[in-house]
């Protein structure tokens, strides 16, 4: 395969990790400003191959050549106008050298000619091709495997840019991105709207995008208005951002741990390619990298097969016959779970405690979520074999495959079953990076659905092969929903995927908005499978506003904000949150099959006041 078809064959499979900014970096490093910086690829070259070096250490999968301004009319203003060839064939000369034998594409980058052309200006459309034409010819001769078109606010000049790639090189991936700055909502959307249909309609074109100007919530406000409405990939390359005054301080919100956040955002909402622009260092790369690119596993799970040829299927264990859990789902009872989460250290004893509370209390089962927020505690499986040894209540411990491989997803679920765990919690996992080992790698050897096609199979007598085992797990399985996510019909297409592999039940987030439950409900109301809706009594205004920006998958309306801002003392605003618990029960009752309760702080005490009848 020849490196530039590589680049759309890499994208096809994979979610791309492009470098941040090589302007911002340059001039950390003594630049000035009135510089050409695109000349300091003859000057100090060195310099120029340091950030190439630094991106690529960070994980950068294609860095982009120092070229951006490198065309005749930029070089003219600097009296250079002469050096155009050498300055962009050094441009990727000094990109090779920082990749060495690595296996990274190097994008060669070309901005707007920075004048206006005809009509609205004085520069013919044929005389701007001719300059735009000397500029690619030298990057594409110097041999680049993709060029980038960056930064463009004039569509009609990224559209001839474009053109005069391919006439140069048909083969040559072209990546057109444009910029724009937000005014009002409807306004700006709209025209991002515009530019990305033009874009994806034209043939010179391979890969749509946007970036510079915005920050990454602008950017992701784009990706969600206009990626559902193209057919192309789509890349975003948001900038740093601006400092914002928070109680009398500067605060960058656009860190690279914001950047992070919102590189799982873009991937969720259908970004192909992520990346950064002004102001985006290293770090910024390499938080994005670690909090999506061991998720690309996933994207190509390990197939679960059904089974091999001769095979006999067990048959499965009726639902009812499996656990408690099972009996009440399918007799259509009630169901009440309370979330517990696994200890840090190695005592049992504090969360033993709590969970005898719970006795003679009615509760169907306690849940144990397995690492959440990627923290590392006490195994999910062993917590919940020990509390249902102590208390006699069934457990539903969680099992995500971000730590395990699935040789060891299957040991663990052969272990729950010999152990009497029969109630199990598939989830994909939060990355790595969201917790306290950042630099810890996902494995993500499958997904949530994956995992459900494997408790299913074992529960036909067959392992992750579809070879045969002895005897055959009775698992009652489901997953997670989530009925505020930012890329909903993403959501509602994986929930009929989970009810297809198997999902016997689904349990929410948090649920505080009741009127997207009911939505979400309705839009997989086809699927069949009943939804236990998680709530979580609010601890304190501090408490609410974490859920509402920190928690993905959960939304805190305003009118909820408010009342938990006016409540008074710590105890006050605790009754507060378990009388608002109360009322989203009673309101989301007609339409779900049971709570799960996640009492902040495992407090025993406000999970049965939410309950009580």
């Amino acid at each position: 395969m020849c490196a530039q078809s590589k680049y759309l064959d890499l994208i096809k499979k994979n979610i791309v990790l492009f470098d941040g900014a090589m302007g911002t970096r340059l001039y950390e490093k003594g630049v000035f400003i009135n510089r050409c910086f695109e000349e300091v690829n003859l000057t100090d070259p060195a310099l120029v191959e340091a950030v190439h070096t630094e991106m690529v250490e960070a994980g950068a999968q294609v860095i982009t050549t120092n070229s951006f301004g490198a065309n005749f009319l930029k070089l003219k203003g600097y009296n250079l106008s002469d050096s155009v060839e050498a300055i962009n064939a050094a441009a990727v000369r000094i990109a090779k050298k920082a990749i060495g034998d690595a296996d990274i594409l190097i994008a060669g980058s070309v901005g707007p000619l920075g004048v206006r052309i005809e009509p609205f200006g004085k520069l013919s459309a044929h005389e701007a091709e001719r300059y735009y034409a000397q500029q690619i010819g030298a990057l594409v001769s110097a041999g680049v495997d993709l060029i980038l078109l960056e930064t463009f606010s004039n569509i009609d000049e990224l559209l001839l840019a474009a053109r005069t790639v391919k006439s140069i090189d048909a083969a040559v991936p072209v990546q057109a991105q444009f910029s724009l700055r937000p005014y009002d909502e409807k306004g700006w959307l709209s025209t991002a709207l515009e530019y990305a249909t033009k874009l994806d309609a034209d043939a010179n074109v391979d890969v749509v995008g946007a970036n510079c100007i915005i920050g990454p919530a602008d950017m992701l406000d784009l990706l969600e208005f206009v990626r559902p409405k193209i057919k192309k990939p789509f890349s975003v390359m948001p900038n740093a951002g601006f400092p914002k005054e928070v109680d009398g301080r500067q605060i960058y919100l656009a860190s690279p741990d914001y950047f992070a956040e919102y590189a799982l955002k873009f991937m969720h909402g259908g970004a192909s390619v992520i990346g950064g622009c002004c102001g985006t260092s290293a770090e910024h790369i390499e938080k994005m990298g670690k909090a999506v690119l061991s998720l690309n596993k996933s994207h190509t799970a390990i197939k679960i097969h059904d089974h091999e040829e001769g095979v006999v299927e067990k048959q499965e264990v009726e639902l009812e016959k499996r656990s408690a859990f099972g009996a009440a789902l399918k007799a259509g009872d009630w169901i009440t779970s309370i979330e517990l989460v696994p200890p840090v250290g190695v005592d049992f004893s504090g969360i033993i405690e709590k969970s005898k509370q719970l006795i003679g209390k009615g509760i169907t089962c306690i849940n144990i979520p397995d690492g959440p927020r990627a923290s590392s505690r006490i195994s999910a499986l062993m917590t919940s074999i020990e509390i249902q040894r102590a208390t006699g209540i069934e457990t539903m411990p969680h099992i995500c495959s971000r730590d395990r491989n699935l040789i060891g997803i299957q040991s663990d679920m052969l272990a729950a079953q010999a152990s009497g765990i029969r109630n199990i919690l598939f989830i994909t996992g939060d990355p790595p990076k969201v917790g306290n080992y950042p630099d810890v790698t996902g494995v993500f050897d499958v997904d949530s659905i994956g995992m459900l096609s494997l408790a299913r199979n074992l529960n036909h007598g067959l392992d992750f092969g579809g070879k045969s085992i002895p005897g055959q797990t009775t698992f009652v399985k489901g997953s997670g929903a989530d009925p505020a996510s930012l890329f909903r019909e993403k959501e509602i297409e994986r929930s009929f995927k989970k009810a297809e592999a198997g999902a016997e039940f689904f349990f929410t987030q948090p649920v505080f908005d009741v009127e997207s439950l009911v939505k979400f409900l309705e839009e997989i109301k086809g699927t069949n499978v009943p939804v236990i809706a998680g709530v979580w009594p609010l601890a304190s205004y501090r408490n609410a506003l974490f859920m509402n920006n920190e928690v993905p998958g959960v939304s805190v309306p305003d009118h909820i904000m408010k009342r938990m801002e006016k409540a008074g003392s710590k105890e006050e605003a605790r009754l507060e949150g378990i009388a608002i618990a109360r009322e989203i029960v009673e309101q989301i009752r007609p339409y779900v099959r049971g709570i799960q309760v996640s009492p902040p702080f495992g407090n025993i005490d406000t999970a049965l006041r939410v309950l009580a009848k």
